[in-house]
């Protein structure tokens, strides 16, 4: 059974303008689901559909074998955790507390978190590698420290679906390699499926280099031009008729990555 099933879903905020129309995609368990594509296209309104923050005009989104349609928030944070691009720092907070948060969903209305909460969240930090980050004030964490600690709050909730926003948008090389080796490590390790979309590409050919079972969802103009493995999608063509761009797929020890090599929109503005 899929973790998460799209069927023919529509969105729009009036009815008269579509944001996206008619994407279909599913994942099982231990996958990652690759969604790239322009700015504007759809990508982040698509994902507030599948976290049930937005719903569908049409068609539907399945989380495991329940329309989320139908789920209160609680059961969609158990099913599915999300991890922003940015994230506000606004109050002084302590690592551990910010992870703590993630388990809010199951606890009571009128409950404090226990020690087992405590227990999870100290586990989660232990798997991104920031233990010893614990006791810090979050305000103080560089924005790849950050992006790890909002990652140790998603596995927290222990869903089996991490979705994510532009996990890397704002880090550096390293801190990018950083997230990207924790979120692999999660899909090997501990059998979760990620759901991302991004704007680096070559994020979909390292986790394939990695052992990740990876598809990739190409989507322009609202809807998805193609889906299916990095190789197939990731196509000098298809960047060229997305994009824009005239790229091409070079590899090095046999993993693969886009080489861009010149931005044709800016030579036809030039003619």
């Amino acid at each position: 059974m899929s973790l998460l099933e799209v069927r023919n879903a529509t969105f729009s905020y009036d009815g008269s303008r579509n944001i996206f129309e008619d994407i279909s995609f599913s994942v099982k368990q231990g996958e990652a689901f690759v969604i790239v594509g322009p700015n504007g296209c759809g990508k982040s309104t698509l994902i507030d559909n599948i976290l049930g923050l937005k719903k569908p005009s049409s068609g539907s989104i399945m989380l495991g074998s329940t329309d989320i349609a139908n789920m209160k928030p609680n059961e969609i944070a158990k099913a599915a955790a999300f991890v922003p691009q940015a994230h506000v720092k606004s109050f002084a907070y302590k690592v551990i507390d910010i992870v703590i948060m993630g388990r809010a969903y199951a606890a009571g209305m009128f409950s404090a978190p226990g020690a087992d909460s405590r227990e999870i969240a100290m586990d989660a930090l232990s798997q991104v590698g920031i233990t010893d980050f614990h006791d810090r004030e979050y305000t103080t964490l560089s924005g790849g420290e950050l992006q790890l600690v909002l990652i140790a709050r998603a596995i927290a909730q222990r869903s089996g679906l991490l979705v994510m926003d532009e996990p890397t948008a704002h880090l550096d090389f390293r801190h990018e390699l950083n997230v990207m080796e924790v979120i692999s490590g999660l899909i090997k390790g501990n059998g979760i499926s990620i759901v991302m979309a991004t704007h680096f590409l070559n994020q979909a050919y390292y986790l394939e280099s990695v052992g990740v079972k990876t598809w990739v969802a190409l989507m322009n103009d609202k809807k998805f031009e193609c889906v299916g493995p990095p190789a197939d999608v990731l196509t000098p063509e298809n960047l060229e008729s997305v994009f824009r761009i005239t790229a091409k797929v070079a590899s090095d020890d046999g993993r693969k990555f886009i080489l861009a090599l010149r931005n044709n929109r800016s030579v036809e503005h030039e003619n």
